[in-house]
């Protein structure tokens, strides 16, 4: 299974590693490829930082003006952050590791890492590589493709 991450947000960053750790747990292979908002998740300075989007998520079933209301962002992560440690859901840095350590593959997108001006040292380390589009291809041998 070849999982694309390509939000930067809470809501965009777990779904793909919770089908990653799920997918490692049956026994399946499993390539994550991190893209575009999607690399703050591997990103060295800012993955322990990553938030819930408040503007726009309807989702949240929050007015948009109340979405933009300053610091609504942040309550909302530390109120879904605490809910979360309650269930014991692991946070994105510890997902990451645990994923990683099952023998998942952690990829950063080529065209986003030149885009954005990134480097491999930018990345935490359990990324293995920096890789194009047509190498993720190659990784995913036919395999299904899920973006997130």
């Amino acid at each position: 299974m070849s999982i694309i991450i390509s939000k930067g947000s809470l809501d965009g960053v777990y779904p793909g590693l919770i089908m990653a750790n799920g997918a490692r747990a049956e026994g399946i292979e499993a390539n994550l490829f991190f893209t575009f908002f999607g690399l703050d998740a591997i990103h060295k300075a800012r993955h322990e930082h990553i938030k819930i989007a408040t503007v726009g998520n309807p989702g949240l079933h929050l007015s948009t003006w109340l979405g933009g209301v300053p610091g609504m962002s942040s309550v909302m992560t530390h109120y879904l952050a605490s809910k979360m440690e309650k269930l014991d859901i692991p946070s994105i840095p510890e997902f990451v590791d645990m994923i990683a350590d099952t023998g998942a593959g952690l990829y950063a997108c080529k065209a986003s890492v030149d885009l954005f001006g990134l480097t491999k040292e930018d990345f935490i380390p359990q990324v293995q590589d920096i890789i194009t589009v047509g190498e993720f291809y190659e990784k995913a041998a036919g395999g299904q493709i899920i973006f997130t």
